[in-house]
């Protein structure tokens, strides 16, 4: 993987993110249960302290749905069941990376982080252009918040060790993608070394 654009990222224009570890991702027997997922939870706390430490802003997404269950939208329709249904222990994000109070949790409905949420504000009101991505699904939600920063011209840096896909080869299969034409991906170790 690459890390060629790091040279302009520095700890005062990026945040990070920490995508949908929850429950109904993570925890074994799981409606959709991200293989490795709870593997990724050591490694994110660290990132957490390190972010902390060169004052990097700190972002959750957490899905939630409506408990009447009207809008999945066409999220059921394919292969996924539900899940992340307000009210449910699913929908909590998995204990060991409870938000703190100087930490933001934006709700979504769809994959991407930004759709109708307040990603793109709070990104404005940090002064940030660049986003330090890690969580699940590589092959969902990572992506397609990925995929919808480049778009904003908000540089996309996917931490490898710290994200996993509905399946390995998924995941694989996207990290390949998102280096090739989204974002850069690096290891944890890369991403510390490289950014002050």
């Amino acid at each position: 993987m690459s890390i060629s654009n790091l040279a302009r990222v520095n700890a005062k224009n990026c945040a990070l993110i920490i995508i949908d570890m929850q429950n109904d991702f993570i925890q074994e027997g799981a409606p959709i249960e991200c293989p490795n997922g709870k593997k990724l939870i050591p490694v994110i706390q660290d990132l957490k302290k390190w972010a902390h430490s060169l004052k990097i802003p700190v972002f959750y997404t957490q899905e939630e749905h409506r408990f009447q269950k009207i809008d999945f939208g066409l999220e059921l329709i394919r292969s996924e069941p539900e899940h992340c249904v307000e009210g449910t222990k699913g929908v909590e994000i998995v204990e060991e990376l409870k938000p703190k109070d100087d930490e933001y949790v934006i709700k979504k409905r769809r994959y991407s982080g930004y759709y109708l949420t307040d990603l793109e504000i709070l990104m404005r009101a940090f002064d940030r252009d660049c986003l330090i991505i890690t969580g699940v699904a590589t092959n969902v939600c990572v992506y397609g918040t990925a995929f919808d920063s480049i778009q904003r011209d908000i540089q996309p840096i996917v931490v490898e060790d710290a994200v996993a896909g509905t399946s390995i080869q998924l995941h694989e299969a996207f990290l390949q993608n998102i280096d090739y034409v989204i974002g850069d991906v690096v290891t944890s170790n890369q991403l510390k070394e490289n950014i002050k």
